[in-house]
């Protein structure tokens, strides 16, 4: 096993985090996956946090068929499940801290004018003197820093999060609070020591490391694999209709996602119960062996 450059006094305690949109489909499994196994092979903890934020999104039933799922494939968690749900007050504290700082401001600028923008927020509305009349949301003040970090996957990767970002929302104009807010607070409140995830929120990371810094909490090191692509190109993600996993399949399921993850499981393993092939895997993990391409379509990992 060959994992991390992490210190090994630390202990280790990682996470899946799935949205209850419904139920997992492969590209979720192969988050769990990548996560429970870099979690294990480094004797760590592995923790489940359900992020039900967005209620209008997230159906009857469905943090609850993610929980079988896992169970159906012997991804056994540590510790009670964490719903994001049951943390609002938490994320309050955290938005009056940094409004208590100056770091804050209300905006209402709708969505055609960011794209107007460039897609990059240009801090219009940082020193309006007066509260907007309709909805809004509050942004976070950003600065002309670069925020590095390096990845245990892809390498080192830089943002300047002013010129590439803006200044970004952590309340939205619907009062929910945002992702990027939520999770820095839960990630310390659990106090996550490595975040093992999809590429497809690297750009993400250097806002979140960001909002560490701004609330005095820790980084903790992140890796991130890459995504499967649908046919269009796009992410493979319930948004765009991908086909839940069924965990009848577990076998093959298993099998395919540690192909996906740069492993050479035996063919044997095709069949082999879905615990046997995950004690293989832990004992085999090699993060420096995870495939660095950003994207990888679906119809190369058919279900044969």
């Amino acid at each position: 096993m060959n994992s991390q450059t992490s210190n090994k006094a630390i202990p280790y305690i990682g996470r899946f985090a799935p949205s209850p949109t419904g139920p997992l489909h492969f590209g979720s499994l192969i988050a769990a996956i990548a996560s429970y196994l870099d979690a294990r092979a480094n004797q760590g903890q592995w923790l489940l946090r359900m992020e039900d934020l967005d209620p209008p999104r997230e159906p009857e039933g469905a943090a609850e068929q993610i929980l079988d799922q896992l169970v159906a494939l012997n991804l056994e968690w540590d510790g009670n499940v964490l719903f994001q749900s049951t943390r609002l007050e938490n994320y309050q504290q955290a938005l009056e801290q940094l409004d208590s700082n100056h770091l804050c401001f209300q905006c209402d600028c709708t969505r055609p004018q960011i794209k107007a923008m460039g897609s990059v927020y240009d801090g219009r509305c940082r020193n309006r003197n007066t509260t907007p009349n309709g909805d809004f949301a509050i942004r976070v003040r950003t600065d002309n820093r670069n925020i590095t970090f390096n990845d245990l996957v892809q390498g080192d990767y830089e943002q300047n999060i002013e010129n590439e970002v803006g200044d970004f929302v952590i309340l939205r104009k619907d009062k929910l609070f945002a992702y990027q807010l939520a999770v820095v607070v839960d990630d310390a409140f659990q106090d996550i020591t490595h975040i093992i995830r999809g590429f497809d929120l690297i750009d993400s990371t250097p806002r979140q490391i960001y909002l560490q810094q701004l609330l005095g909490l820790p980084t903790p090191i992140y890796g991130h694999f890459p995504v499967i692509v649908n046919e269009q190109g796009q992410k493979l993600s319930k948004q765009h209709f991908a086909a839940p996993i069924d965990v009848n399949n577990g076998p093959l399921l298993v099998y395919k996602s540690l192909e996906f993850l740069g492993m050479s499981p035996p063919e044997i393993h095709k069949t082999a119960a879905a615990k046997e092939q995950l004690a293989w895997a832990i004992e085999k993990w090699d993060i420096q062996a995870v495939p660095k391409l950003a994207n990888i379509p679906e119809n190369s990992l058919e279900m044969d």
